[in-house]
């Protein structure tokens, strides 16, 4: 046996060439992280578009850099003339750095420290992307060629909220359709196992404005002229109480019930409150949740957050002022059948009823969540072949707690998805000094290896 998987030769021979080359794979992930490809700045874009297109070419793949009106979408087809086509969604740009202060090594200058390879995007989702690129490589280098037909499809906006792959999808239909989808990004958890996630959860992002005087006042004024600042915790305080439960009219309306499989399901998911609450500094979660309703929430409930409020001075020292406007950042994590669309309807009016109608609300943007079936076949293979390779249970959740485009590009055209990668429980996305594990690195290629030849 080699990690679980009986040693066939073809398999047993693309473990060892990716032992043998993993040197070469370590340097086309340093290489790839070297780049920046901050979309939220629009800085070095083109360049690392340029890199994955030349990676796609690279193993003889069909390769087109799709232009949106933003970011293009780097498209690749391996067309075998083979029964089945599988997808991979991935994402070429990366979070901005900051705060650059407390990174212990530079952020676009990878490094290996203590077994883990540090750099931005490492985790989300270059890491992930290269070690399918490489598993597709070393398999071909074997075996001559796939078992399978395959499409890449890498954009350069998720992070911030894959504005216009919408467009993309619109516009080429056919680059889309597949028999299953591979998702962007996964992690171990905290014991090592590796995670499946079945969907993502939805999203409405808005932007609520509250307006005065046409101008900042002294504060003097507060006694007579109304403060906009105030206005908009007010209206705040209407959306959700201090039990976590969202307080807007209908807004539960269409969360499913838990299904038996998915709670049990549920139930079979390991968590590490104590080592999770250690991680983030905490010494409890909302509501002192612990046990299967703390899992339930974080699977399969719906949110509403405060992502950023903004209004009158807030700098070094102190002026007594009175701000002309006051603005927040809300996010949705919506779930089942919730439509961004619908809730958006339903936060103007809850805001009207409440006497808010003043207060502005834009949306910026919405999703709605996407989940795959626990028996499709799709997830019945990648499960077992986990299971073999791993010689352990991987941990299976219906849901991320995240959102990402899956809905729109996957099962709105009927697609089944799932997501897996080569993060940790600790990789730290979007934060300083994003990390994965070298071996989780090699041994995500060894596993996406052992996916194209179990799919088939």
């Amino acid at each position: 046996m080699l990690n679980g998987i009986r040693e066939n030769s073809t398999m047993k021979e693309v473990y060892q060439y990716i032992e043998d080359h993993k040197e070469m794979y370590v340097k086309w992930l340093f290489d790839l992280c070297e780049q920046p490809s901050v979309a939220a700045q629009n800085r070095g874009i083109k360049e690392t578009a340029e890199m994955v297109e030349h990676h796609l070419k690279n193993l003889g793949a069909e390769v087109e850099l799709v232009a949106t009106e933003g970011n293009p979408v780097v498209y690749g087809e391996i067309q075998n003339g083979k029964e089945k086509t599988l997808s991979f969604y991935n994402h070429y740009d990366v979070q901005p750095e900051d705060p650059i202060d407390q990174w212990l090594s530079d952020p676009f200058t990878p490094e290996i420290r203590d077994g883990k390879i540090y750099a931005r995007g490492v985790a989300d989702n270059k890491g992930t992307l290269l070690s399918r690129i490489c598993a597709v490589h070393a398999y071909q280098a074997v075996y001559g060629t796939l078992p399978i037909n395959l499409k890449f499809l890498v954009e350069g906006e998720e992070e911030i909220g894959s504005p216009h792959l919408e467009e993309f999808i619109i516009n080429n239909p056919k680059k889309i359709q597949a028999d299953g989808c591979i998702w962007e990004n996964g992690f171990k958890t905290l014991d090592g196992r590796l995670q499946i996630t079945l969907g993502c959860k939805g999203m409405l992002y808005v932007e609520l404005r509250a307006k005065g005087a046409n101008i900042d006042l002294h504060s003097a004024k507060a006694a007579i002229v109304e403060n906009p600042a105030w206005r908009l915790v007010w209206a705040l305080s209407t959306l959700k109480n201090t039990k976590e439960e969202v307080l807007i009219e209908g807004f539960y309306d269409k969360v499913k019930t838990l299904t038996e499989e998915e709670r049990k399901l549920t139930e079979e998911m390991e968590l590490d409150e104590a080592a999770d609450l250690e991680n983030l500094g905490l010494k409890n979660y909302v509501n002192n949740l612990t046990g299967f309703p703390l899992k339930e929430k974080l699977i399969f409930q719906p949110t509403c957050t405060i992502c950023g409020i903004e209004s009158g001075y807030t700098a070094e020292g102190s002026k007594t002022v009175l701000p002309s406007t006051a603005k927040v950042k809300l996010d949705f994590r919506l779930v089942s059948e919730q439509d961004p669309e619908e809730i958006y309807d339903l936060l103007v009016k809850h805001l009207v009823k409440h006497g808010f109608g003043d207060i502005e609300v834009i949306k910026l943007k919405g999703q709605r969540a996407g989940t795959t079936e626990l028996t499709d076949p799709l997830v019945e293979k990648v499960v077992s072949t986990a299971q073999q390779f791993y010689d352990q249970k991987p941990q299976v959740l219906r849901s991320q707690a995240g959102t990402g485009p899956m809905y729109n590009l996957c099962q709105k055209f009927g697609i089944p998805s799932l997501g897996f990668g080569v993060g940790n429980a600790t990789s730290q996305n979007h934060a300083p000094n994003e990390n994965i594990n070298l071996t989780d690195y090699i041994e995500g290629i060894k596993f996406m290896a052992s996916v194209l030849r179990s799919y088939a």
